[in-house]
C-alpha cells in the first residue's frame, strides 16, 4: 500500500530535490522571471484582490521572488518555505525579508491571522492531495481573507509526455523521488470549495510557457524565457483554445465572511 501521508518517502524526496533546485537557482534570475509578460499577467490580476495593509503569506516561496517583488510594491509579504537552503539564499540577498521555515502543513502562524494566503506551484507537488493545506490556509486566514493559487493544467503537450511515457511502460512522473500531478478545471474547483472557500477567480494562464516545453523555436536564451513568437502564438491560444494549451490555472478565492 502507497504511504500518501506527509511523512511518506516520497514527500520527503520532493523536498530534497527542491533543495537542489533552489541550490541551482539563483535569486537574481527568480525576480527576472517575475518581469517576463507571463508572470506579470498573473501578477496584475490577482493584485487587485489584495490589501496592502493586510499580512500577506507566500506559502512555498522558495528564493522569494514574489516575497521581494509584493514589498517593494508596498504590500506586507512575508514567505515561507520548506527548503531551509533557499531561505538562506533569500536572507543573503535582502538580510530584511520576514521568512519562516515551515510546512504548509503544519503553518506556524495563529487562526485567522493573515490577509491573503499565495501559493503558486506548490499543493500540486503532495501525494497525498492538497486538502490538508489548503485546510490549513482556511484556518490562518482571516474572514474575507484571499487565497490565490497557481496550480499545472493537464495541457496538451502535459498529455502527450504522460502517453508516450505510459506507452514505453515508464512511470507518467518524469522523476520518481520528486512528485508533481495536474488538476483539470474541475478537479481545482472541487478542492478548493471543498476546503470551504468562496471562488472568485479561474482562468488559464502561461500559455506561452506551455509552448516552451516543446522546445525549438519557442525558447529564448535565459531562464526559462520564451521567444517572441512564442509570446505571441501563446497570446493568441489564451483566447483561441485557452483550456487546450494553459500551463497553469489561476484561482482566486476569499474565506466567507463569518
Amino acid at each position: 500500500m502507497t504511504d500518501t501521508s506527509p511523512e511518506s518517502s516520497r514527500y520527503n524526496s520532493t523536498r530534497r530535490t527542491w533543495e537542489q533546485i533552489w541550490d541551482g537557482a539563483s535569486v537574481e534570475a527568480e525576480l527576472a522571471a517575475i518581469g517576463y509578460a507571463r508572470s506579470q499577467e498573473t501578477l496584475h490580476r490577482y493584485r487587485s484582490f489584495l490589501d496592502k495593509s493586510d499580512l500577506i503569506l507566500e506559502a512555498g516561496s522558495g528564493l522569494s521572488a514574489v516575497v521581494i517583488t509584493l514589498r517593494r510594491l508596498g504590500y506586507r509579504a512575508i514567505g515561507l518555505d520548506y527548503a531551509i537552503n533557499a531561505l538562506y539564499t533569500s536572507r543573503a540577498y535582502d538580510p530584511s525579508l520576514p521568512l519562516t521555515a515551515g510546512d504548509v502543513h503544519a503553518l506556524p502562524f495563529a487562526d485567522e491571522s493573515l490577509g491573503a494566503y499565495l501559493s503558486f506551484g506548490v499543493l500540486e507537488h503532495f501525494e497525498h492531495g492538497m486538502d490538508d493545506a489548503l485546510a490549513e490556509a482556511y484556518r490562518v486566514l482571516r474572514p474575507e481573507g484571499v487565497l490565490v493559487l497557481t496550480i499545472p493544467y493537464p495541457q496538451v503537450v502535459q498529455r502527450l509526455v504522460a502517453w508516450r511515457r505510459r506507452r514505453r511502460g515508464e512511470s507518467v512522473l518524469t522523476d520518481d523521488a520528486f512528485y508533481e500531478r495536474t488538476y483539470t478545471r474541475a478537479q481545482l474547483i472541487d478542492a478548493v470549495t471543498r476546503a470551504g472557500f468562496a471562488i472568485y477567480v479561474v482562468e488559464p494562464t502561461s500559455h506561452a510557457f506551455t509552448l516552451w516545453g516543446l522546445g525549438g523555436p519557442f525558447r529564448a536564451p535565459g531562464y526559462y524565457r520564451t521567444s517572441a513568437l512564442a509570446e505571441g502564438l501563446g497570446a493568441v491560444l489564451r483566447f483561441t483554445l485557452p483550456w487546450l494549451f494553459n500551463f497553469t490555472t489561476l484561482i482566486v478565492a476569499r474565506k466567507p465572511p463569518p
